[in-house]
């Protein structure tokens, strides 16, 4: 029987083309290779053999979509590419263990997912970026902007925080109802699917039962690794730190995230200090730039073109 998510992945993939990303797996290192999606203009092909050239650096400023937890890179961001490909050079990666990225080095932690990136990255030809992160991708992108802040000119969060503390892990499941992360964001059956969606959004669609199944097949792969990507989020309430930060952070928000409150926003760009701002966008919850694309858009490329007005040099 076919799956209807896996049969709808050519159409997706045919948008992407058109919006002006395509395909491109990097190996990081050894037993380490990731797929971006990357402009199709920086892959020149060679005369008469149709394969590309090695990538070279972006002509436009370049912004780096990073994914979340429960699907992969142009899934997450399929309404995001078209509204910013023409004045900006567009990076999706799917991140170690989602999509066909894959690492055979035990270390799962959110610092191993940005240093991979960064690699990625700078192989890709890109030495300065704008990361936009959601949820578990907005953790990696503090990861990047903490460890390489010579090349982070700022950074857009979105349904995400600093760090998954004891305190913050045990209020939001006691909250959401659910016993740990991993019940929560690996679901095994229709049911636990259902019910993350129905968190995650303002007002939740229906969709027939199929498509959940279909869903999880296709979605839900390498779950060991990734109950170890879990696992390795958590930080004791005692080890938590608070970096310090001296690039502009957009927080751009769901009203309605039930997953990581507003409020748990606001308490955040209190801690990540003046050069934070924060934006909410009503009727939407968790999955925010899913939910209300259109808006959602609208505030990410005006922060993205205030940073650029600022510097004309940046690329």
């Amino acid at each position: 029987m076919v799956n209807l998510v896996e049969a709808q992945k050519p159409l997706l993939y045919g948008l992407m083309k058109m919006a002006g990303v395509v395909p491109y797996t990097l190996e990081i290192e050894p037993g380490t290779k990731m797929n971006f999606w990357v402009p199709k203009e920086t892959l020149k092909k060679k005369s008469g053999t149709g394969k590309p050239t090695k990538p070279h650096k972006p002509t436009k400023p370049a912004v780096l979509l990073i994914h979340g937890f429960a699907a992969e890179g142009i899934v997450t961001w399929q309404f995001q590419v078209g509204a910013l490909s023409k004045k900006y050079s567009v990076y999706i990666p799917d991140l170690l263990f989602f999509g066909g990225s894959y690492s055979d080095n035990s270390d799962r932690s959110p610092a191993f997912q940005a240093n991979c990136l960064v690699k990625g990255l700078r192989i890709l030809g890109v030495d300065k970026f704008v990361p936009v992160g959601f949820s578990y991708g907005g953790m990696v992108a503090f990861k990047i902007a903490e460890a390489y802040p010579d090349m982070v000119k700022a950074m857009v969060v979105s349904g995400s925080i600093l760090a998954m503390t004891d305190s913050i892990s045990e209020s939001s499941l006691n909250r959401l109802g659910f016993s740990s992360s991993k019940d929560l964001l690996l679901p095994t059956s229709v049911k636990g699917l259902k019910a993350l969606f129905t968190i995650a959004v303002h007002k939740p669609l229906w969709f027939p039962k199929r498509m959940f199944k279909d869903f999880i097949e296709v979605m839900f792969n390498n779950r060991k690794e990734r109950a170890e990507l879990l696992e390795a989020v958590d930080v004791s309430n005692k080890d938590a730190t608070i970096p310090h930060f001296s690039l502009k952070i957009h927080l751009l928000w769901g009203e309605s995230d039930q997953i990581f409150d507003f409020e748990l926003a606001k308490k955040m760009k209190e801690q990540l200090g003046e050069k934070a701002t924060i934006d909410s966008i009503k009727k939407a919850g968790h999955l925010v730039q899913l939910e209300r694309p259109c808006v959602y858009n609208r505030h990410l490329k005006k922060f993205l073109a205030s940073i650029h007005s600022e510097d004309k040099t940046f690329q």
